[in-house]
């Protein structure tokens, strides 16, 4: 969800106590103020902008058209801006190539996804071996239509035997993919698609037939709340009619299994394994409960003797499956998280065995090859690989090659690797290293570079560093907070910072190399990201710790981070930055709110924002869990404390601020955005800038081609840099 704002806007600049010059193509269009007052328990909140929420309204689409025009104009006068985008375009197509989601089945056939330096989406390759000959096997670009929207891949998962791939593609960032089914030798699509199936969790039931989550299909009338609700698992054999599918798992499908409306049933099964789990995943909660059953029973829904074998009270997290065994990752008693086993042919978790107990790390991800059990670790947001032979040998530590974060490849659904492939395939980065394929090869015991990834020419800069850092907070917790800049970087608070912040699900803010980032330190600009409370750096308290009545953490160690910054003279308040996205929409608008002396400007992309009005929009329901609901008293003071809309004050000097949005966007609705825009520009006192800026091609983001992004990126920062004064950058007076 995002800001909103009315009022003239003065492009007029107050930086470190002086003003600049600037130019101004005008005043942002003003949004009409049509107060509803709520009643929340006794607590009467005023929402000036509710009837932005209607998005069909003609009126309002007008305003965001116009809000999006005036944001253009905006930038089109910042002097910098093209040669800031040919550098981020040069430096983002150094390497030939970025191959990600590598895929491997017996015989190392491999599948993956590659974009070349001249090329503006992924494709889908396959090769036989990691030497061998690659072959495309699936374009997406084309489905595109001239002058359309562009198509990306969300998701692909190729069958046991590797004769057929699952490909789910879909257009213009909405993350609303279609099914493709696509067969390997010959590159032939079957002819039947399958529609409303966003979130790729695909698995194989034999050689021919498959599992895919769909969601209910929308009648006249249903209120947008409804799309993510009900959805059903279902059977598809290939080149059968979408229609005869069998539904195996879902909402009022089975009276062996309760399944709420906002649950999302999945399957999950294994090539060397008779059963398959039914998985509920119970909106963003990240505990699960699971079901087993035979997976022979797999074709009459009526028919399958399902067996629940873990609910949401066991606290399971993620899961792996090798032969008639499953191996679970669960935080009950073990914050950080401990791994367990055991059999499917019998299943009982109050006898599963303890294979890695609690570490000092966090457990954050397995994957169950032939030879062991490979185990992803996180301490502060820094890697380790631990390997766990099945014959209950001693684990191990495989030494990464250089201190950074380091992911499983595998099966693109239900596993990081195959149980009938030794070793695994694991992808390693840095803030100031490009990420590398490596593959751990248990014959030789070494983890080697596979060369799939390209190296680029600033893949490895040598003048950039980071720093692993640990700020107080205001209650004295020890926050993780990276910094990266260029060695020869002076501390006397003149460099341009920008710091990002996350804060929620658990989700970790892993490091990762983006060579467009040596764009902003080439100009002297450093860059932070701030681990705060809510994120999984330090395992299950380090989340709860920011999450619903302990969510304020979240923003607040944001504020002490910022402090330190510029207490260090890494930076000063009138050049720091803040930004937050999704969820992080919460932190960022919530630091400024609260702290609006302490940024020059910020970044509120695709962010949450109206926290009471939330669970009111197309994916509000599915996260209930995980921010509470209105509908009760305590959930309601819980949001009511997030709400950054509902904190922003009249006559306040806000920083600059940039908000974004896809017009596609299924996760955080644009409606956000709009409010908070129209809110900011009404009540802003500083006379900087608040300005929205709409992608009418994309969405959350997800799906966005390479352009889009570098043209994001472009702009973000051509618009941060003429806030902090950064010559080459200030508009000509009088323009």
């Amino acid at each position: 969800m995002k800001p909103l704002r009315r009022c003239a806007l003065v492009i007029a600049l107050a930086l470190a106590a002086r003003t600049l010059p600037a130019s101004s193509p005008g005043q942002p269009p003003a949004a009409s103020v049509k107060p509803i007052t709520d009643d929340y328990f006794g607590h009467r909140i005023v929402d000036p902008y509710r009837y932005m929420e209607n998005l069909k309204d003609p009126a309002v689409q007008d305003w965001i058209k116009a809000q999006a025009d005036y944001t253009s104009s905006v930038l089109s006068l910042i002097p910098g801006r093209e040669k800031l985008l040919a550098r981020v375009h040069e430096l983002n197509t150094a390497a030939t190539a970025r191959v990600v989601n590598v895929s491997a089945l017996p015989g190392l056939v491999l599948f993956y996804e590659k974009t070349l330096a001249s090329e503006n989406v992924a494709k889908l390759y396959v090769r036989r071996g990691i030497r061998g000959d690659e072959r495309l096997l699936l374009d997406p670009a084309k489905l595109d239509k001239p002058g359309g929207p562009p198509h990306v891949i969300n998701y692909y998962n190729p069958s046991w035997n590797g004769q057929y791939v699952v490909v789910g593609i879909s257009e213009g960032g909405s993350e609303q993919a279609v099914i493709h089914i696509v067969e390997t030798a010959s590159g032939r699509e079957s002819p039947e698609t399958i529609d409303r199936a966003p979130f790729g969790i695909v698995a194989w039931k034999d050689a021919h037939s498959f599992f895919y989550n769909r969601l209910q299909k929308m009648l006249p009338g249903m209120p947008e709340t409804e799309k993510e609700l009900k959805s059903t698992a279902w059977l598809h054999m290939i080149g059968n009619k979408v229609e005869n599918d069998v539904p195996i798992l879902g909402y009022d499908r089975s009276p062996a299994v309760r399944v709420d409306p906002i649950d999302f049933p999945v399957l999950a099964t294994s090539p060397d394994s008779s059963f398959a789990a039914g998985i509920l995943a119970h909106g963003v909660k990240n505990e699960v409960t699971l079901y087993v059953a035979p997976l022979a029973s797999m074709s009459m829904a009526g028919g399958i003797a399902w067996k629940r074998v873990v609910d949401v009270d066991d606290e399971i997290t993620d899961m792996a499956f090798h032969g008639e065994d499953v191996y679970f990752i669960s935080h009950k008693d073990s914050p950080r998280s401990k791994v367990m086993m055991m059999s499917l042919s019998d299943p009982d978790l109050q006898h599963a065995a303890i294979i890695l107990p609690q570490q000092k790390g966090a457990v954050k991800g397995i994957a169950a090859a032939q030879d062991a059990l490979y185990v992803r670790e996180l301490d502060g947001g820094i890697a380790r690989l631990v390997r766990i032979p099945y014959d209950r040998g001693a684990p191990e530590e495989i030494k990464l090659p250089f201190y950074g974060d380091m992911s499983f490849y595998g099966d693109m659904s239900s596993s990081a690797a195959d149980p009938r492939v030794p070793g695994v395939f694991v992808s390693i980065s840095s803030w100031v290293k490009a990420a590398r394929i490596y593959r751990y090869d248990p014959g030789t015991k070494q983890l080697a570079d596979t060369g799939l990834q390209p190296l680029g020419k600033y893949d490895d800069p040598q003048d950039v560093v980071s720093e692993e850092l640990k700020v107080p907070s205001y209650d004295g917790a020890l926050v993780p907070l990276s910094v990266i800049h260029r060695k020869t970087i002076q501390l006397n608070g003149s460099s341009p910072a920008l710091m990002m912040g996350y804060g929620a699900y658990g989700m970790t803010m892993d490091p990762g190399f983006n060579p467009a980032l040596l764009a902003w330190v080439e100009l002297g600009g450093i860059y932070a990201v701030a681990h705060v409370r809510g994120g999984g750096e330090y395992g299950e308290e380090w989340y709860r710790a920011g999450y619903k009545l302990t969510k304020p953490n979240t923003w607040r160690d944001f504020i002490a981070c910022a402090e330190y910054l510029v207490k260090q003279k890494y930076t000063s308040p009138g050049k720091l930055a803040g930004m937050g996205g999704s969820a992080g929409g919460i932190l960022i608008g919530r630091a400024i709110t609260e702290r609006p002396d302490l940024f020059g400007a910020a970044i509120d992309a695709v962010g949450v924002s109206d926290t009471l009005r939330a669970e009111f929009s197309e994916n509000g329901p599915a996260n209930i869990p995980e921010f509470g609901s209105v509908k009760t008293q305590e959930g309601f003071e819980d949001l009511y404390a997030m709400s950054s809309y509902a904190h922003v004050r009249d006559q306040t000097p806000y920083p600059a601020v940039m908000l974004t949005t896809g017009i596609n966007d299924p996760r955080v609705t644009p409606w956000e955005a709009a409010k908070m825009t129209a809110r900011l520009q009404a009540a802003t006192s500083s006379g900087k800038p608040i300005v929205l800026r709409v992608d009418y091609q994309a969405g959350h983001g997800i799906g966005n081609t390479k352009e889009q992004r570098e043209k994001q990126t472009a702009d973000q920062w051509s618009f941060l840099l003429w806030q902090f004064g950064v010559p080459g950058f200030q508009p000509a007076a009088g323009k």
